[in-house]
């Protein structure tokens, strides 16, 4: 019998100690890192991306602190990645139209939010070798790892049922809306912030709104027809090899359209 690998930090009823690991690198790590390379300035974007990576996988890997690392577990996350930077590049033509954020949500809840995090981290800084690298890379790296971590986070505390298509639909439309677009809407402030002021910012938060909606369209048809697939095919690699977040035999899985 293929043996199960268990997360021996995570407590009953709580966060692993890589999960709160996660959290603060994302609270704290990455918002620091991301201030000090824009005081920098020049091109200093490419080391603060490159800092972000790393800071992304250390939770990941201390996940494994109880065994080694699989390489089938680390192949996965890589083509997750490289399914992302597709789907994006698929629509180059459509700026604003961007299902990226989709297949993140999906790894996150696939495999948990460290998992997730990592996901939306790289699939931001290899995307952008084909969108342009810039100083606006290090928010999208950070917004993206958050829409994967907080799908996982909530996954695993079971207020986001993947067996609910509409549910995790509307979900992935507030993501964009609330968090994602916003947080790429104020790195926009930290760019011209030499003459920024209330009406300014204003209007830039206000412009946001169309294209962050296009996104969030993007965003929600990708969860409306993909997840009940990619959630079938990654929950049965994920317990046929004991991957990350498996800890046990899931109960039979039924998806409900609402």
């Amino acid at each position: 019998m293929q043996e199960k690998s268990i997360d021996k930090t995570k407590k009953k009823g709580g966060l692993s100690k890589s999960t709160w690991l996660c959290l603060l690198i994302i609270v704290v790590l990455v918002p620091a890192t991301i201030f000090i390379g824009w005081q920098l300035g020049d091109r200093k974007y490419y080391i603060t991306s490159v800092l972000i990576i790393f800071y992304s996988m250390i939770p990941f890997f201390v996940s494994f602190e109880s065994r080694k690392p699989q390489a089938r577990e680390l192949v996965t996350i890589a083509v997750l990645c490289a399914i992302a930077v597709a789907s994006r590049a698929a629509f180059i033509m459509l700026p604003a139209f961007k299902p990226i954020i989709g297949i993140i949500i999906i790894a996150g809840m696939a495999f948990g939010a460290r998992a997730g995090f990592l996901t939306g981290a790289v699939s931001a800084f290899v995307s952008n070798f084909i969108f342009g690298q810039g100083p606006w890379t290090p928010w999208q790296m950070l917004a993206f790892g958050l829409a994967g971590f907080l799908a996982g986070l909530l996954h695993e505390k079971g207020i986001l049922d993947s067996n609910r298509k509409v549910q995790v639909t509307v979900f992935g439309g507030l993501v964009i809306m609330l968090l994602v677009g916003p947080l790429l809407d104020t790195s926009t402030l930290f760019m011209m912030m030499s003459m920024v002021d209330t009406t300014s910012a204003l209007t830039v938060y206000m412009a946001g709104v169309p294209i962050n909606a296009v996104h969030a369209v993007a965003v929600m048809l990708t969860l409306f027809l993909l997840t009940k697939p990619m959630m079938e095919k990654l929950t049965r690699i994920k317990i046929k090899y004991g991957m990350m977040e498996a800890e046990k035999e899931p109960e039979e899985v039924i998806w409900k359209d609402e």
